[in-house]
């Protein structure tokens, strides 16, 4: 099994300056580079503070300056914000730039909040249609001479220029949870990314039965599928439980934004107070220990054995968690010096 670091920029208040949360991010970007991280994901988000990256492709052409080895990925581009020309073409020139270290993460999105403003009147439903239009283009506009007559997008015979520097162009996650997704990506040749969040073992199963299912239905070459957890190592069972309670509050912080019902103001969504925290049990710090890869090293390396026997090929390390820089880093330490050794 594969490891990566998936990052954004996160500012929890109006005090943090922009340029210090930038500089934290590139740090544990260049610590996953430097200790040997398969890959470096980060996203597309819209007018949050809570998660910061207008347009990946921004930010993944800076680190391919400040990283060596490490590929660079879109975790995750929301397609049906682009226009499938526009996203055949952005991607190339990344690519170009990059040296062919692009891979391209891709969903419907998930934030309404952000629908309202981008597309309005677009719900989940019609986000992953469009979605389904454009991807399968992709590789056909990185080839050439592709036109295309559809549901949401209609263009005469158009090539993405530049030409992306990797054959037949970067490779595509896709970002699946129903059974439907999971066959949309494997039939189409992509790869899966899956993101369990607070179900448990018993969700990270049933994802991967899913894509188990979905490759069964398929007469070609088998994709890979990705893990994308939220992930605390820490230095003892004390230091998991304040892990566990920080990643509680991000959660409910994460729910808040996903409900969408909370004044939002300079980007930044209404404070909750401790009663509403304390009063969502869902998102309990008891239940995250349980359900969330937390826990010491040797515990860690326990949950991704469970992982790695089921299938997974690559696990992501979701380091968003509200947490400090200082954390943030000890954590990626941790799992960069005893955890991944554990599966060389």
């Amino acid at each position: 099994m594969e490891f990566s670091l998936f990052a954004h920029m996160e500012r929890l208040s109006a005090d943090q300056p922009h340029d210090k949360i930038y500089d934290e991010f590139i740090g544990l970007c260049k610590m996953a580079d430097e200790g040997g991280m398969r890959a470096i994901w980060t996203g597309e988000h819209h007018g949050m503070e809570f998660t910061i990256s207008p347009n990946p492709f921004t930010m993944i052409v800076d680190l391919a300056h400040q990283t060596k080895n490490v590929r660079l990925g879109t975790g995750t581009v929301i397609v049906p914000f682009w226009h499938p020309i526009k996203l055949a073409g952005e991607a190339a020139m990344t690519d170009l730039i990059t040296g062919g270290r692009l891979e391209i993460g891709a969903a419907r999105g998930a934030y309404s909040y952000e629908y309202e403003r981008l597309m309005p009147g677009m719900d989940a439903w019609d986000a992953g249609q469009r979605m389904r239009e454009t991807l399968p283009l992709l590789p056909k506009l990185w080839a050439g001479d592709c036109a295309h007559e559809g549901t949401f997008y209609t263009f005469p015979e158009t090539t993405a220029a530049p030409k992306p520097v990797q054959k037949d162009g970067p490779p595509v996650w896709v970002a699946a949870r129903d059974p439907n997704s999971h066959e949309f990506a494997v039939h189409n040749g992509f790869n899966v990314q899956v993101t369990p969040l607070w179900q448990g073992d018993a969700e990270i199963t049933s994802l991967m039965e899913r894509f188990d299912a979905a490759c069964a239905s398929y007469d070609g070459a088998r994709p890979k599928i990705m893990l994308l957890h939220h992930t605390y190592v820490a230095s003892d069972a004390e230091d998991a439980q304040v892990g566990a309670e920080e990643l509680s509050r991000f959660y409910n912080y994460f729910g808040a934004w996903f409900q969408n019902k909370r004044p939002v103001k300079q980007g930044l969504i209404e404070t909750l107070t401790e009663a509403e925290i304390a009063g969502n049990a869902m998102m309990a710090a008891d239940t995250l220990r349980r359900d969330l890869t937390i826990g010491t090293a040797q515990e860690v390396i326990d949950r991704l054995k469970r992982y790695e026997d089921l299938g997974y090929d690559e696990f992501s390390f979701w380091i968003d968690s509200g947490m400090s820089a200082e954390r943030k880093r000890a954590s990626l330490s941790r799992f960069i010096d005893d955890v991944m050794p554990a599966f060389a």
